[in-house]
């Protein structure tokens, strides 16, 4: 449940006064409560007065379920299992016809849109407490997915687009049928569940693919029938509120939905293709994301140096990397730290990924002309502190922030740059003059992920001299270090890894390195000049993470 809109209800009742509102919300941040839970412990509410006025306002029954209460069988058997865990819905009992369903998020009336949809059931929405409707979900449907299989079973029953009919009517009405929406439900929970960045549906002659992104490595799923790519892309397409019948252009869009007990945004891009639209999700899950600075993991030399250029009064600080390195989410952690009551914070982003209170976000838009070029000029209009520009792309960019840098403004922004040194480069090829690149550039962090090796099957093992070599190392060089690889289990899906992890490159503009600007030195020079004025390169953090176990060298490798 959406905790604002519950603060909000408490707030127009008077129940909490605005004051208290900030209270509420600092004393969940630092203890890791619940809302219900702080409430209580502040004595504005008890448990039942909570769950009593947030029925009253969803205009629906309060059921508070004795421990020994047990959900009949056949009522539990009323929704399956995947769908239950998905939307956080527990069937509670019957009312005549009707199904009783407690939802953990009562105050979202698409959830019980899509249940009805799916289950093709009368269903009638009640509030429980959280802890009550969790237990019997784990406790009913902890081992039943609802596979897969019995899904595809029921589907299989049904002929989809075999009558010829392709008209937009009759799409839609395949996309909205029960079986097709139980099944992208249970693809979307299985994503959120394997810690998916993204999702595809690929559509080819004879196959229709999906696969997920987990850690940065592509895995796919059993692929179901052909005939299915049309009415699961169209639902898709539904969800995230795009033109079902336009399938020759590119398209984008979102879907934000309430998956168990997260919020997750998903990001929809639809691309033309010969056999069909293929589509991928980019999964933002606002639960799982960290967006603090000190939970990053950087070695403390990088948190330290981070900390110091961000609080700078001005000059641009460049974080650098390929796609899916994570530098948003460095510039989202830095931005929080310095998103103040004192300081105006201003971001234009393509598109805005994550929502973070105080920040005055604006979404780039260059099919109307919106480009970060004009936004930015905008911004300087507005008096702001500081300024972060999604991504520098062109001179125009570029130049209007060097412009604000140098009239009192600290600018963070990204680069798509191999190291740290390449930044400089490509701003020069770029048309930006140097001296106006090492009169306002302070500093550059060039990041990768990568991969965990898994914490419960790590192995130890000694690695090939030719390994060796291609890192550069002599066996001596290692003396008595230790390697490990993943072994693969249950736990990592038998990939021997588990998560990710940085690895950073800080380039530290100082007046040598100004010179060797001003003189237009290629990348190289500035580099071998900045590894003797002790810069880290990624290789070497690379090795770190080796030398600690945390990681392998085929990783290290794949991505220095």
């Amino acid at each position: 449940m959406n905790d604002k809109q519950a603060l909000d209800i408490f707030l127009d009742r008077g129940a909490i006064h605005s004051g208290q509102v900030e209270d509420i919300q600092a004393e969940m941040a630092n203890t890791g409560k619940n809302l219900v839970q702080v409430m209580i412990d502040y004595g504005f509410v008890t448990e039942d007065q909570f769950y009593h006025t947030i029925a009253e306002h969803a205009g629906a029954e309060f059921y508070n379920l004795p421990p020994d209460y047990e959900v009949p069988t056949e009522v539990q058997r009323m929704i399956p299992g995947g769908l239950a865990r998905l939307h956080g819905a527990l069937p509670i009992a019957l009312q005549g016809e009707s199904v009783v369903v407690a939802l953990l998020d009562p105050l979202n009336p698409q959830t019980l849109e899509d249940l009805r949809f799916a289950t093709g059931r009368d269903l009638i929405a009640a509030v429980a407490p959280h802890d009550q409707i969790r237990d019997r979900l784990d406790r009913y449907y902890g081992a039943d997915l609802s596979s897969m299989d019995d899904i595809l079973e029921e589907i299989g029953s049904i002929s989809f687009g075999e009558d010829g009919k392709t008209d937009a009517a009759s799409v839609e009405a395949e996309a909205n049928a029960g079986p097709i929406i139980k099944f992208v439900d249970l693809i979307l929970y299985q994503a959120i569940q394997d810690r998916a960045s993204d999702i595809h549906f690929e559509p080819f002659e004879h196959e229709f693919k999906i696969r997920y992104r987990v850690d940065g490595a592509l895995y796919e799923m059993s692929p179901p029938p052909r005939h299915l790519a049309l009415p699961v892309i169209s639902r898709v397409k539904v969800m995230a509120n795009l033109n079902i019948a336009e399938k020759r252009l590119p398209q984008d869009g979102r879907i934000q939905r309430e998956i168990g007990t997260r919020q997750v945004d998903l990001r929809v891009s639809t691309l033309p293709t010969q056999y069909g639209e293929s589509v991928v999700l980019r999964v933002l899950d606002r639960s799982s994301v960290n967006l603090d600075l000190e939970n990053l993991g950087m070695p403390p030399y990088i948190f330290e140096r981070i900390n110091a250029t961000i609080e700078k009064p001005n000059g641009i600080f460049v974080v650098t990397g390929p796609t899916g390195s994570g530098k948003t989410t460095t510039l989202y952690a830095a931005l929080r730290k310095i998103n103040t009551i004192d300081s105006k914070l201003l971001t234009a982003e393509d598109p805005v990924e994550y929502d973070i209170e105080g920040l005055i976000q604006v979404p780039v838009n260059e099919s109307i002309g919106l480009t970060f070029g004009r936004v930015l000029r905008a911004f300087l209009r507005q008096d702001p502190d500081r300024i972060m520009v999604g991504e520098t792309r062109d001179v125009e960019t570029a130049q209007i922030a060097i412009q604000a840098s140098l009239t009192g403004h600290l600018v963070l922004t990204t680069l798509h740059t191999n190291d740290s040194a390449g930044a400089v480069t490509r701003l020069i090829d770029m048309g930006v003059e140097p001296f106006l690149i090492s009169s306002s550039l302070e500093a550059v962090l060039a990041q990768r992920l990568i991969r965990r090796i898994c914490d419960k099957c790590r192995t130890a093992y000694e690695p090939s001299e030719a390994l060796l070599t291609q890192l550069g190392l002599s066996p001596h060089e290692i003396g008595d270090k230790n390697f490990y690889y993943g072994k693969g289990c249950e736990a990592c899906n038998q990939t021997g890894y588990r998560g990710r992890k940085g690895i950073y490159e800080w380039l530290e503009i100082t007046d040598p390195l100004r010179e060797l600007i001003n003189q237009r030195a290629p990348s190289l020079v500035l580099k071998q000049k900045a590894v003797e004025l002790g810069m880290v390169t990624l290789r070497e953090d690379g090795l770190r993470g080796i030398y600690d176990g945390e990681t392998t060298i085929e990783e290290v490798l794949k991505y220095t």
